[in-house]
């Protein structure tokens, strides 16, 4: 794919983001973090090349394949898909914000690797805000108890919510998912001292400007950037 193509998607999105942070009277940054799952690192040289300075992950094999080649500091690294429990040592040092923290379990494996490795690992809690069954995450009657419990752990700090909005074309219904999740978030604040949600990851390429109206401090697009996945 060539730059210039990149560049120009890049630039629409990101104007598409300011203009939806207008409609919600907004002046905090919202950070666009390129999904380039299933495409080959030279697109991910390419993002950068355009000004992309994020790119998201699902996977860790394919994440480690391409920090090998693209360069762990080359672009920050998100990891954004679900991770096993046996393999949080093995994703732990390539990625800089893990989007998927959905279960105390992988929040005490995350924990006990980053203590090994002597460092803290960042995450977003995953709320299940849509209710479906289909979706990953925690409930949000639990997550308060959930994320004061991940706080005793040592080695890990979470630094939000990440939410993916139910699967339908009812504009309503995307909205109400996005904005609860931002109200988790301002009601997790109130009950846990020191919890503070600098991040909302939500939205993707069909709804990240109702996330971005929403709240959203993270969107994760790529089919708007990258076209379809492998195409």
């Amino acid at each position: 794919m060539e730059t210039d193509v990149l560049a120009a998607r890049v630039a629409e999105v990101r104007e598409r983001i300011e203009r939806a942070k207008e409609r919600a009277g907004r002046t905090d940054p919202v950070t666009l973090v390129a999904v380039t799952k299933t495409h080959p690192p030279e697109v991910v040289r390419a993002a950068i090349a355009a000004g992309v300075a994020d790119v998201g992950e699902n996977r860790v094999q394919e994440m480690e394949e391409k920090v090998a080649e693209v360069g762990r500091g080359a672009v920050r690294w998100h990891l954004i898909g679900h991770l096993q429990r046996n393999k949080a040592a093995k994703a732990l040092p390539l990625f800089d914000l893990l989007h998927s923290l959905d279960s105390l379990r992988l929040a005490e494996a995350l924990s006990a690797a980053a203590a090994k490795a002597g460092t803290t690992v960042r995450a977003l809690a995953q709320v299940n805000a849509s209710g479906e069954e289909t979706k990953g995450g925690f409930e949000p009657e639990e997550l308060v108890d959930a994320l004061g419990r991940i706080a005793l752990l040592p080695g890990i700090e979470v630094a939000g919510l990440m939410t993916m909005a139910p699967f339908t074309d009812d504009e309503g219904a995307i909205r109400r998912a996005f904005r609860r999740t931002r109200e988790l978030a301002e009601d997790a604040g109130r009950q846990l001292p020191g919890f503070r949600a600098r991040h909302l990851s939500m939205g993707m390429s069909n709804d990240y400007e109702i996330a971005v109206e929403e709240g959203a401090t993270l969107v994760r697009v790529g089919s708007s950037i990258f076209g379809e996945r492998g195409a």
